[in-house]
């Protein structure tokens, strides 16, 4: 077995067409497999999927809104502060909703942050302390 490794985040949300056109509208590549309750996105490694809230809740057998799951943000990290601002007016324009405008931060970075449909939340950060390899994939300190 492998150690630390995640294979698949699955968000729940809503309604899957409007959460799938939104990731679409991001630039994201739909994988093969979806349908009306959920869809994939392959990313390096992991995919993301979006699974319908009442699918989700019957596959789990109790109710989503009624339990406490602790807060989670994810992240996007890019080459430098004017990339993140790019990806955040791509965001905000297929539909986002304008968390925190980015900035400079006081641990030396540059971070945004968005809310998909579902207000599931998406840092767009530059972290000069940290490096990409040739494909744009972050290998970890510079």
């Amino acid at each position: 077995m492998t150690p630390q490794r995640v294979t698949m985040i699955t968000l729940s949300v809503l309604n899957i067409a409007v959460s799938r056109e939104f990731y679409l509208k991001l630039g994201w590549q739909e994988a093969k497999g979806g349908n009306d309750k959920i869809a994939f996105f392959k990313l390096r490694g992991l995919y993301l999927s979006l699974y319908s809230r009442d699918a989700l809740t019957s596959d789990i057998g109790m109710p989503i809104a009624t339990r406490t799951t602790g807060a989670i943000t994810l992240a996007t990290n890019y080459e430098s502060p004017d990339a993140v601002d790019a990806a955040y007016d791509t965001a905000l324009k297929a539909g986002a909703i304008d968390v925190t405008k980015p900035a400079k931060t006081d641990w030396g970075g540059y971070s945004g942050m968005i809310a998909d449909p579902d207000g599931h939340l998406w840092e767009y950060a530059h972290n000069p302390f940290w490096s990409f390899d040739d494909d744009g994939y972050l290998t970890g300190n510079a």
